[in-house]
C-alpha cells in the first residue's frame, strides 16, 4: 500500500466494476452506433467473457457464432446455446459440424491419444486479464473446489520448483496464501464477491508462475488421470495434491512449512501427517479423493505411472528425484 499509493501515487478506486463499466464504454464508442461485430464463441471463459462485455456495450449489433465440430463434452453444445442464446439473449449462431469434422478423421487409425501437449508462442499472450468475480458466481461448488485446489498447485508447484527464484515465488506465496482464506468459502457461497475476487487473484497469480517456472511431478502425476479416466483436470490435480507435497517435504521443508501454515494445516510435521492433513484439506471441501471412486483399476496404474515419469518437462523440474516405482506407490497410495 506504501508503494502503491504514498510512491507511485495510485489513488486505489480501481475496482472490477469500474473496469467493466469503462471497458463497455470503450467498445462502445469504438464499434460506433451503426457497427456490428462477430465473435467466434467457444463456450470457454475467454470468448465468453469478451462477448458478455461486448453484448452489454453494443446488444443486438454483436453476432455470435459458435461452431459445434463433435469434440465437445457431453452436452456442452447445448450448454453454451441455452446459456448464450436464451438466458443471455445473444444474438448467437450455432453450427452443426460434427459430420464434416468427423468425417476427416475417419481414416485414421489412432484418432485420439487424449495427450496434453505443450503449445507456446508469443502470440498467445493476453493483452489483457478482466476478473470479473460476479462472472464466477454460478460456477458449482464442485468445480470452484477442484479448480481452485488445481490454481494452488500452480503457485505450490512453482514455490517448492527446482527453478524457483524470488520474484515467483511472491506470486505463490499470495496466491497460496488467498486460496487458504477463501476458497472453502467460495465452495460454501458462490456469490461470495470478497471469497470469489480472491480465488481469482489466486488463479491469476497461479498462471504468473507458470510461465518463468511452471509446475513439477504434481501435474505430471495428474496427467494420465485425465487421459486415462477422463478426470476434469482440476480435479486431477486435488487428488494428487497431497501425495506429492507430502513427499517433496524432506528436500523442501521450509517453504512446505509456508504453505502448511497458509492452508492452516495442522501437525503436519512428518511427510505423513503433512499428507493426511492435506487430504483433509481437499476432502472437506467435497472433492472424492480416492482413484478406485473414480474409476481407476489397480492393475492399470503401473502404466500410468510409465506414462507420468515420461513427462520430463514437469517431473526435472521437482525439488526430489521420482523414481517410476515412486510414482506407482503415490498412485496406489491414492486409489
Amino acid at each position: 500500500e506504501n508503494f502503491a499509493k504514498e510512491i507511485c501515487g495510485c489513488q486505489g478506486d480501481w475496482t472490477p466494476s469500474n473496469f467493466i463499466d469503462e471497458t463497455v464504454a470503450r467498445i462502445r464508442q469504438q464499434v460506433g452506433p451503426n457497427g456490428h461485430v462477430i465473435c467466434g464463441l467457444s463456450g470457454g471463459v475467454d470468448s465468453a467473457v469478451a462477448a458478455t462485455l461486448v453484448h452489454r456495450a453494443i446488444g443486438d449489433h454483436l453476432a455470435c457464432v459458435f461452431v459445434d465440430h463433435g469434440l465437445l463434452r457431453k452436452d456442452e453444445a447445448t450448454q453454451v446455446v441455452e446459456t448464450f442464446d436464451k438466458h443471455q439473449g445473444m444474438h448467437l449462431v450455432a453450427v452443426d459440424a460434427k459430420e464434416e469434422f468427423l468425417s476427416d478423421l475417419a481414416e485414421v487409425t489412432d484418432p485420439e491419444t487424449k495427450s496434453k501437449l505443450a503449445v507456446e508462442s508469443p502470440h498467445l499472450i493476453a493483452d489483457l486479464a478482466v476478473l470479473d468475480p460476479e462472472l464466477t458466481y454460478s460456477v458449482p461448488p464442485a468445480v470452484t473446489a477442484a479448480t481452485g485446489v488445481d490454481a494452488m498447485a500452480h503457485c505450490v508447484e512453482a514455490f517448492t520448483n527446482i527453478n524457483a527464484h524470488d520474484l515467483i515465488d511472491g506470486y505463490a506465496r499470495m496466491g497460496f496464501g488467498l486460496v487458504g482464506k477463501y476458497l472453502k468459502r467460495a465452495v460454501e457461497d458462490g456469490t461470495d464477491s470478497e471469497a470469489r475476487a480472491g480465488m481469482m487473484l489466486a488463479s491469476y497469480y497461479g498462471g504468473i508462475c507458470l510461465g518463468p517456472v511452471n509446475t513439477a511431478a504434481g501435474h505430471a502425476l495428474a496427467y494420465p488421470l485425465g487421459t486415462r479416466l477422463s478426470l476434469p483436470h482440476g480435479l486431477a490435480n486435488a487428488i494428487i495434491f497431497p501425495h506429492v507435497l507430502a513427499f517433496n517435504q524432506p528436500v523442501a521443508s521450509a517453504k512446505t512449512a509456508e504453505i502448511a501454515q497458509a492452508l492452516d494445516l495442522r501437525n503436519a510435521g512428518s511427510p505423513e501427517a503433512l499428507k493426511a492433513a492435506a487430504f483433509e484439506f481437499c476432502r472437506d471441501l467435497g472433492i472424492e479423493m480416492r482413484l478406485g471412486a473414480h474409476g481407476a483399476r489397480k492393475n492399470d496404474l503401473a502404466s500410468w505411472a510409465g506414462e507420468a515419469h515420461a513427462i520430463r518437462r514437469l517431473m526435472d523440474n521437482n525439488p526430489r528425484e521420482m523414481r517410476v516405482d515412486e510414482v506407482h506407490r503415490i498412485y496406489l497410495d491414492a486409489y
